[in-house]
């Protein structure tokens, strides 16, 4: 038995191409993004408890400075990366695995936060509070941020650029009827 000629189906078939300019230039629009906006608020939190534990008496205390060491070391990391994005050198680099620097960095980032934040509250100086209060404020928002890396680099996105994608519409004509 001979089966009825079903018409084909258009082949949708498509490429997809990346393109990155290569120039430096400075770009504020990356605040605007969501990285772009916690990376600003992990700046600015990470500030807010340096500034707590050195208004403290106890500024000097171990805890103290295991704090302001991870805020400012976690201050150098996300300065030094929202700057590199701000100017498009992550763009311009875009062969170094940048996704996973910074869900590396904002991993262990968050679990250093987790330690001196839980330290300094143990303290009980109200100014301490107040650190660990935007500690754990900053611990979340790095851990969100690994997060966000994590989710990109498993769909496959790019850490600065943009894709453009093309698709072609193949439609095949069956033969002429005798």
């Amino acid at each position: 038995m001979a089966s009825p000629q079903s018409p084909q189906q258009p082949q949708n078939m498509g490429s997809t191409n990346v393109i990155f300019r290569t120039d430096l230039r400075f770009d504020p629009s990356y605040l605007k993004t969501t990285p772009g906006m916690v990376k600003a608020a992990v700046i600015v939190l990470n500030l807010l408890g340096f500034i707590c534990i050195q208004s403290s008496a106890f500024w000097s205390n171990s805890h103290g400075v295991y704090f302001n060491v991870v805020a400012l070391g976690s201050l150098w990391f996300s300065g030094i990366l929202l700057l590199l994005y701000l100017v498009h050198f992550v763009e311009k680099y875009h062969n170094f695995m940048w996704l996973k620097v910074e869900m590396l960095g904002c991993g262990v980032v968050t679990f250093l936060y987790l330690i001196a934040s839980t330290i300094v509250v143990a303290f009980g100086s109200a100014a301490y509070s107040a650190a660990g209060f935007f500690g754990y404020l900053a611990m979340v928002l790095y851990g969100f941020d690994a997060f966000l890396k994590a989710r990109a680099i498993k769909s496959g996105e790019i850490a600065q650029g943009s894709f453009v994608v093309t698709k072609q519409t193949h439609v095949t004509t069956p033969p002429a009827l005798p």
